[in-house]
């Protein structure tokens, strides 16, 4: 067993990367280090090529052991199963970047397989994950182009960071994680606090001088243990299958790629490819070619007659040029019983956005390396298949669903009030209805007048936008508001989130070996245009946030108490909150500060609980005056509870100005009366006093 190791110092961080010891049957594995995370990666791939493959079968799997950090899960069962939110996450992020760089016309089957197997709280795993399986596949004999790598960029105190300390992130404008290889950018995953495009841009600069390092240094690796590439299995399509179907393809696709809707023209579509199978493959003669191959090939006829037009034309399927955006229309409130709801259209993309307040057991509750914890705001992302007119599977949602909620999530994440000015926990869902090309962002403007219409205060309204790109030799053409079509056939997919003075959010895939910080600043002022206009449009039907919120939204009301009075509140074994819940219907949640949210559409019950908790609570006071009811009668007085739980005793002597013999005959069990503390004694009984309270 020999050790090969590197070492390279991004920013503050030093990474080692190892292979040689562990997994050495896989087609390569390394073990990369920061501090004490240790996250491990293996790459296998088949030896032949998957029958009937007409796609790269490539699946990514990251997993956070809890073994990393000393625990088991929590619940009942200890075994680890089906992913997490996080860990769906970070294995897009993986495959991403990694797609675009395997060899066109390999389908071997590729698995990548990534563990956090230690955790020290200080170095994040994301961008360490990315880097050790680039570096598995790197030395491996699988047909990777080139080496990639990836950082992490935060903007603590006024200054970029490259690869922040988790603490460092938490007090971060800005969470970007970028990916690419030595002359590159491949995939930027990037939120934050309404950053410029210039500034943008220059955390992305900076991330990619640290990329470039750690790329030359696996290349230099890869040189020294790499094994040799497998080639055999590379299917590219024949040159003269190519010519046949442009020959074929060529009368009929220009005028089907100018249908301007969707349907009527994957219809047109449909129908020249199968009319070109047909002629490739007669019946009663034996195919030259297999049905793969000649879907392929009208693949890439297709994409190269669609790029013409654009790039030549500046003409795009539905008749638009490349900065022009699809017609918009809003509806606010669609929906009357729910507390907020808009519907947002794009041309032939449509979401349907839902808002729903509620009190802190609302929340999602999570649990991960860092502990358990839970978010007061969450977004979920729906795609049913009738949005695309599709039959399909309904059921857990996919990495898509989960990937794009999580996007529009955080891009409406930066516009949101504090908790103290709006004590509710938010959750948006967003049906798509329709989609022709970028539901996320739609998503994001309908998520965004969603919050107006429930009457959420944000900060400031913000729109979305997707960009695309078509690369063609030495000229190019960024495209605002992306098709279905221009996304599946074009070169990127960057989505760009925030108003006009800033981004919230921003998004890119790219299916070529990389786009160069030119296009990227073309993209970025192409997109400031786009979402300014997107954002006017919105603001023309909904200027500001709802002033009163729905009737059937539940009001919150916050009560500070001392945290030691926390148990009192709550009583043994919770028995006292839930008979304040029981006799009030409010939902009462409190924090560790001693916060006390009580929520409920009932304003007379939230006032009852507020009273109890506050006669819990409350710490009596000598010389006050309150009113209580009477408890019990005994010859020597009345026993009064002034607050609840608490009671003190009214001599008969202090009962009235007059004298009493008997003060049955004056009162009874149960009377409200009021009284004023005269006293309380170092045991904490209380002496009361009606007469101090009756007028001279």
């Amino acid at each position: 067993m020999k050790r090969e190791i590197i070492s390279i110092t991004v920013g503050d961080q030093e990474i080692t990367f190892e292979t040689g010891k562990i997994a050495r049957q896989a087609n390569g594995s390394v073990l990369v280090r920061a501090g004490e995370t240790v996250v491990f990666a293996s790459a296998c791939a088949a030896n032949e090529v998957k029958e009937g493959a007409d796609f790269f079968p490539l699946r990514v799997d990251y997993q956070e052991n809890f073994s990393a950090i000393g625990k088991t899960l929590s619940g009942f069962i200890k075994r680890q199963g089906r992913p997490t939110e996080k860990e769906i996450l970070v294995s897009r992020l993986i495959d991403r970047p990694i797609r675009p760089m395997f060899e066109n016309g390999y389908y071997n089957e590729v698995q990548i397989l990534s563990y956090v197997w230690s955790y020290d709280g200080v170095n994040m795993t994301e961008p360490l994950a990315i880097c050790a399986a680039s570096a598995a596949l790197a030395i491996s004999d699988i047909p990777l182009l080139k080496p990639i790598a990836a950082v992490r960029v935060g903007f603590v105190n006024g200054k970029f960071v490259v690869n922040p300390t988790v603490e460092q992130n938490k007090s971060s404008k800005l969470d970007l994680l970028l990916a690419g290889s030595d002359d590159a950018i491949l995939m930027i995953e990037g939120f934050c606090d309404f950053l410029t495009e210039e500034q943008v841009l220059e955390a992305l600069t900076l991330g990619h001088e640290a990329i470039k390092k750690i790329c030359h240094a696996i290349t230099d690796w890869c040189k020294l243990v790499g094994k040799p590439k497998q080639l055999a299995t590379i299917r590219k399509l024949p040159q003269e299958l190519l010519n046949e179907v442009e020959q074929l393809a060529s009368p009929l696709l220009g005028p089907a790629l100018r249908i301007h809707e969707k349907q009527k023209r994957e219809d047109a579509i449909s129908i020249i490819k199968d009319t070109i199978k047909k002629a490739l493959q007669p019946e009663g003669k034996d195919p030259v070619y297999s049905s793969n191959d000649i879907a392929g090939a009208f693949k890439e006829i297709q994409s190269k007659f669609l790029r013409h037009m654009i790039v030549s034309e500046d003409l795009r399927s539905d008749g638009r040029h490349s900065k022009q955006i699809r017609p918009i229309d809003v509806e606010q409130h669609i929906l009357p019983r729910v507390h907020g709801s808009s519907l947002f259209t794009r041309g032939e993309t449509q979401a349907l956005a839902v808002c729903t307040l509620g009190g802190e057991s609302m929340a999602q509750r999570f649990e991960d390396l860092h502990g358990e914890n839970s978010h007061r705001f969450y977004l979920q992302y729906f795609f049913p298949p009738f949005s695309v007119g599709e039959v399909g599977r309904i059921g857990a949602p996919g990495r898509r669903e989960v990937g794009h909620g999580k996007l529009a999530e955080r891009s409406l994440a930066a516009i949101l009030p504090p908790k103290d000015v709006f004590p509710y926990v938010i959750r948006i869902e967003s049906n798509i209805t329709e989609s022709n090309g970028s539901s996320s962002m739609a998503t994001v403007c309908g998520g965004c007048l969603a919050l107006m219409d429930a009457g959420v205060p944000i900060k400031r309204p913000v729109a979305g936008i997707a960009m695309g790109l078509v690369l063609e030799g030495d000229r190019y053409t960024v495209l605002s508001d992306i098709l279905g079509i221009e996304d599946a056939l074009g070169d990127m997919d960057f989505k760009v989130a925030g108003d006009k003075d800033g981004i919230t959010a921003f998004q890119m895939d790219i299916k070529v070996e990389g786009i160069t910080l030119d296009i990227m600043r073309t993209a970025l002022a192409q997109a400031k245009e786009g979402r300014i206009h997107i954002l006017n449009k919105m603001l023309e039907v909904c200027p500001n946030f709802r002033t009163q919120m729905s009737d059937y939204a539940p009001r919150i009301e916050t009560m500070q108490v001392k945290p030691s009075k926390i148990a009192t509140i709550i009583g043994p074994g919770g028995k006292q909150i839930r008979a304040i819940i029981e006799a009030t219907g409010v939902q009462i949640d409190i924090d560790d500060n001693g916060i006390v949210s009580i929520a409920s559409s009932n304003l007379e019950g939230i006032e009852k609980a507020k009273a109890i908790i506050f006669g819990l609570t409350a710490d009596v006071e000598i010389g006050r005056v309150y009113t209580g009811k009477i408890t019990s009668i005994v010859p020597f007085g009345a026993f009064v509870e002034i607050l609840p739980g608490k009671e003190g005793l009214c001599h008969i002597s202090e009962f009235d100005k007059i004298r009493i013999e008997n003060l049955n005959d004056f009162a009874k069990q149960g009377d409200v009366i009021s009284v004023k503390v005269l006293d309380i004694n170092e045991r904490g009984q209380l002496k009361l006093s009606r007469k101090a309270t009756l007028a001279v």
